[in-house]
């Protein structure tokens, strides 16, 4: 058995934490379960957005699933999520972006995964006031960072039989910084023959993305770049509740619902448990437990297109614990 750390969340993340749960222990997941707070609620209880005992934790089990949490507006807080992709040096984002029976989406044969650089770029926060009218932020790009995250970006294509990486930049207006990453990933990706390399400048990255999207099989790119596309992504497939998300590094892992926390539904049975439920897929994959991910796979698919099943916000009549059973009762 392993040991996992369980975060809730906030709003709606202590409902839908609760159905995963039921689903992990129906298939008899090899873990054994320590929950413990972060977000907006822990701020509360424990007058930290992101406690040591929750950081000893992650420290000692290596690997944590996590529902949505807030970071309060104001008073200086700094994002819990980027804390702790710091905290951990989780520098790989990983985003898979698929459509789904049963979902509502723009295109209806979305089949690729962003690899979003985690820990550098603008999101390392490295900003200044110049003088009272101008402010500076440092964009920071270093070998070590591109290096590692394009590799973690074939090593996936080569492991989930993809055929080709394209690298998203902006390498034709920021010569050095976004040049160095390009470089690097390029470099890396020479050592991958069997893996077709193309390079796409990011704005036309979005529109390739919003008129063919079947051309992608994975993308690496840069921290703005990537929490920019993971979104436009998730878009075209049915919106973020329906897209799960795993920030990895070399020590820690954790798995984690990519929508917020929605405290307007909170305690109300509606909330849509499927993006965490993916990311809990994410997680077995990750322990190689891919026959339990697998059959949970195939029985949120089943229950998806099934519209007395699925919650109300795809159109369904179901309900967090009602969508949770049928999932249950698809595994059998």
């Amino acid at each position: 058995m392993m040991q996992l750390t369980v975060i809730p969340g906030d709003g709606i993340g202590q409902e839908i934490m609760t159905q995963v749960l039921r689903v992990l222990k129906h298939v008899n997941a090899p873990f054994e379960y320590e929950e413990h707070a972060a977000g907006e609620s822990a701020l509360i209880t424990h007058q930290s957005l992101l406690p040591q005992t929750t950081v000893d934790s992650i420290n000692k089990t290596k690997l944590a699933i996590k529902g949505p949490t807030t970071t309060p507006v104001g008073g200086g807080h700094k994002s819990i999520n980027v804390t702790m992709r710091q905290k951990f040096d989780l520098y790989a984002n990983v985003r898979p972006v698929r459509s789904l029976p049963g979902v509502q989406c723009v295109c209806s044969d979305v089949n690729l995964t962003i690899v979003r650089e985690n820990t550098e770029d603008l999101y390392a926060g490295i900003e200044r006031m110049v003088d009272d009218d101008t402010a500076e932020s440092i964009k920071r790009i270093t070998r070590k960072g591109s290096e590692r995250i394009a590799r973690y970006a074939y090593e996936l294509a080569q492991k989930t039989g993809r055929s080709q990486v394209a690298i998203v930049h902006k390498a034709n207006i920021m010569k050095m910084s976004d040049g160095l990453f390009l470089k690097v990933a390029q470099e890396v990706g020479a050592k991958y023959p069997n893996i077709a390399t193309r390079d796409v400048i990011v704005d036309n990255a979005c529109m390739q993305l919003v008129t063919r999207p079947q051309q992608f099989d994975v993308i690496v790119t840069e921290n703005l770049y990537g929490d920019i596309l993971s979104d436009l992504c998730a878009g075209l497939v049915g919106g973020l509740g329906v897209v799960p998300g795993a920030n990895i590094g070399e020590k820690a892992a954790i798995f984690e619902a990519v929508h917020g926390s929605a405290p307007d539904i909170a305690g109300q049975n509606k909330a849509n448990p499927t993006a965490l439920l993916q990311s809990a897929v994410m997680m077995l994959q990750h322990v190689n437990e891919q026959t339990k991910a697998d059959a949970i796979m195939k029985a949120l698919i089943a229950a998806l297109s099934d519209v007395n099943a699925r919650t109300g916000d795809l159109g369904g009549k179901g309900t967090t614990v009602s969508f949770t059973d049928a999932i249950i009762q698809k595994l059998g």
